[in-house]
């Protein structure tokens, strides 16, 4: 029997999924998560650093993914100093660098559909 057919769903954190793919697609579906995650998986950034490499995510969202994606344990927050300006540092946790082999399959895949049925474009 296959892992992901081991039970009639699985469970994590308390939140009941029908699958193994769909535990999966929530913790980095949807449009930004994997592209948060992508920005990340060479090293920590500031906030103001995934802003610029992402330009047409708003600022609102950009912080919502990146709570959503720090409460499921896939990214650090790490702040340093106490009073204003203080500095703030997102990074993969050992959890969220395991999606790294994901997150590559899902760039090399696009990079080819973009380089057989696309183009790439500077803005």
């Amino acid at each position: 029997m296959k892992t992901e057919c081991a039970g009639d769903y699985v469970k994590l954190k308390g939140k009941m999924y029908p699958c193994t793919v769909s535990l999966t697609m929530d913790l980095i579906g949807g449009k930004w998560k994997a592209v948060i995650l992508y920005h990340l998986k060479n090293g920590p950034k500031r906030y103001s650093e995934l802003r610029k490499e992402m330009p047409s995510i708003t600022e609102m969202t950009l912080s919502l993914q990146l709570k959503q994606l720090e409460k499921d344990g896939l990214v650090l927050r790490k702040v340093y100093g106490t009073k204003p300006p203080i500095k703030v540092i997102y990074s993969l946790t050992d959890f969220g660098k395991g999606f790294i082999p994901v997150l590559d399959a899902i760039t090399n895949c696009g990079n080819e559909i973009v380089c057989e049925h696309g183009e790439f474009i500077k803005a």
